[in-house]
């Protein structure tokens, strides 16, 4: 590897362009600037609004089936979907035989919660904020207990089946909605 790396630089300083990436083969991939799109699941509450018809405006829950239920039109798949995406959806029904271009505006007001157990001083479900970090979750729940493992967590995501290990030390590892995180006991 270091012989690589040598032979890299060597060609970089000849003036033979070589992707920066390639230099070191664990340089971390560049972070977009831009939150990726939140994807709705059970019990996330929204706020859906159509303009001039104010008895359709409420707050509507994503079901255990993973619905919202709209007047006129009934069940909206919504899980696994973003907020866009079913905004979309709601227009695209009501202008099929109900409403003359309908303009369908959706928020979340409450995404579903995330949990913390294991070592940690107040374990249970707390509710999720955007952009909140493990460190910041801790801090929730009353800090790490003194046998606390506090440079290596565990996370399940909501979809995820198993749970993987995430150093945390010095790095700020943001949650999502629905997620689990498990804080183990340190080994003397």
């Amino acid at each position: 590897m270091r012989l690589f790396k040598i032979a890299l630089l060597l060609l970089m300083s000849i003036g033979l362009a070589v992707p920066a990436a390639a230099v070191d083969n664990q340089a971390a991939a560049p972070v977009s600037a831009e939150a990726p799109a939140y994807i709705l699941g059970t019990g996330d509450k929204v706020r859906i609004s159509v303009f001039g018809e104010p008895k359709m405006d409420g707050e509507y829950v994503v079901s255990s089936t993973g619905v919202i239920s709209f007047p006129l039109i009934g069940n909206i798949p919504a899980r696994g979907h973003t907020v866009e995406a079913v905004q979309e959806d709601i227009r695209a029904k009501l202008a099929s035989g109900y409403l003359k271009d309908p303009r369908v505006a959706a928020e979340v007001l409450n995404y579903r919660p995330f949990y913390i157990l294991g070592e940690i001083n107040k374990p249970g479900e707390y509710p999720f904020v955007n952009g909140i970090t493990v460190q910041q979750a801790v801090a929730m729940a009353g800090g790490f207990s003194y046998r606390a493992n506090t440079r290596r967590v565990f996370i399940k995501r909501a979809l995820d089946t198993s749970e993987r290990p995430v150093d945390i030390k010095g790095i700020a590892v943001t949650l999502a909605p629905g997620d689990t995180i498990r804080v183990g006991e340190r080994f003397f």
